[in-house]
């Protein structure tokens, strides 16, 4: 803007003067509290320090986040915002891509989630299902969070990896989880953060060489797969990607490819199989959402399904926030013009807790999300927006909804205590504290006829 303009705005929104390390100990440990505090004191715009990074704005309000997700990408840069995920995405994943290049990797990706491509999904989503519901104890507790992050992982390795049960899926399986769960917790995350995506001192040797273990098969995969006669039959993620060409006839490289690969597996993995648990921990302990889940699935509706998925994900965010690093020239924001190399972060789950958006923001109402005035895309944000919005939101939405169908469909789950779950941070997501502890007091209905049919026929 010229500059007889810029006299009108200024600078930096306000925001508490506690030193950096008190508000690095708020974000970890108390984040809704600490979010809710600032916001009732300073507004939708605050301006923040942690150890983290010295001055970053959090946008509270859904003006704001209008702005900000219809600004420039050049302008705006997510990838950079998300720099401190590298050591595990690699430097080539979408995620940490901006401009041209994040376009480009954005095109060749999309259409591995479209229409019948997901459809054909569904099969195999349904078939993780009964696998966990077949090896789930009758009569004795038991926790749905591990079972459900078993079951997406199992969903990744067929839909995007193209790998059957077999020996092979399950040593990428261990090798997946050797290499992400030390780093998805609140120490790992934050170690990462404060190294500022740099994990090459000796302290992470350990973690390069899982890293390095889980990239050997990853490119032995890719290696088979572009040798393999039958590549461009088949269906899975892996095999598009190796076959997709951009504007300029350019295929991906095996690096690239594998980055991609790594992203889908990771941001699919976690988030899903979190959205599932808090999903069946919010049905369980509202009975009466759960009896209306259950009659509109017989008479064959499945709008109430899908309105339950978006409730569980605007009252459990998984992902509370995302960022945008201003770079080029400063960027105006209401009544403000944020400085560049200041990143901007919309707080996803105070948004989706605002009471003006949300009457009874606390309360498990999935009929928010049927009728003429649902929410819009600048209040219910789980995916963020914008041209960054998350490439897999389609498949997490629709796995969510095949997984819940079919455990409501087999069994008769209720919860192991009175107590509600907590929300613990864990790494970038926010889980439940005790994994959502269940009891099955009855053994599960057999497979509805005609699925055994189905999956061999896909074989």
């Amino acid at each position: 803007m010229a500059g007889t303009e810029n006299t009108k705005f200024q600078s930096m929104p306000p925001g508490p003067p506690l030193p950096r390390a008190l508000q690095t100990l708020g974000f970890i440990f108390m984040p809704a509290q600490f979010m809710r505090a600032c916001r009732r004191r300073y507004g939708d715009l605050v301006t923040m320090r942690t150890l983290f990074d010295s001055r970053f704005v959090m946008v509270f309000g859904p003006t704001h986040v209008k702005q900000l997700f219809r600004g420039s990408p050049d302008q705006l840069r997510a990838g950079e915002a998300n720099a401190p995920l590298g050591p595990v995405l690699g430097e080539r994943s979408v995620l940490l891509l901006d401009g041209a290049e994040h376009l480009r990797h954005r095109r060749l990706i999309l259409p591995s989630f479209h229409g019948e491509r997901m459809r054909a999904y569904q099969v195999v989503m349904r078939e993780a299902a009964d696998r966990e519901i077949e090896a789930w104890p009758v009569g004795k507790t038991f926790r749905l969070l591990p079972s459900m992050q078993a079951l997406t992982l199992g969903v990744i390795m067929r839909a995007v990896f193209g790998l059957d049960e077999g020996p092979r899926q399950e040593e990428l399986k261990r090798r997946v989880r050797a290499m992400i769960d030390p780093v998805g917790t609140r120490l790992g995350i934050m170690l990462m953060a404060l190294s500022s995506g740099r994990l090459g001192a000796s302290r992470f040797e350990a973690f390069e060489q899982r890293r390095a273990a889980v990239d050997e098969l990853i490119f032995d995969e890719i290696a088979q797969r572009r040798s393999d006669k039958s590549l461009a039959s088949r269906e899975d993620v892996l095999s598009m990607l190796l076959l997709a060409r951009d504007e300029d006839g350019e295929a991906l490289t095996d690096r690239e490819v594998r980055d991609e690969l790594v992203t889908l597996l990771v941001a699919g993995h976690e988030t899903t199989a979190t959205g599932l648990a808090w999903a069946f921990e919010l049905l369980l302990r509202n009975p009466a959402v759960r009896e209306r889940l259950r009659s509109s699935l017989a008479r064959g509706d499945g709008e109430y399904l899908e309105a339950v998925v978006k409730e569980t994900l605007r009252l459990r965010t998984v992902v509370p926030g995302v960022g945008r690093v201003v770079r080029g020239e400063p960027f105006e924001l209401g009544d403000y013009l944020i400085p560049t190399g200041v990143e901007i972060n919309p707080s996803i789950a105070t948004i989706h807790r605002r009471p003006d958006c949300y009457p009874e923001p606390n309360a498990f109402r999935p009929e928010r999300f049927i009728g003429e005035h649902v929410p819009d895309t600048y209040t219910w944000i789980p995916f963020g927006g914008g041209t960054r919005r998350c490439l897999g939101a389609s498949f997490a939405t629709f796995e969510m909804q095949v997984v819940i169908r079919r455990v409501l469909e087999r069994t008769r789950l209720e919860p192991a205590s009175m107590r509600p779950e907590k929300r613990l941070r864990k790494g970038v997501t926010i889980v439940p504290k005790r994994g959502v502890r269940v009891l099955q007091r009855e053994a599960p209905l057999p497979r509805p006829e005609g699925s055994a049919m189905i999956s061999e026929a896909l074989r």
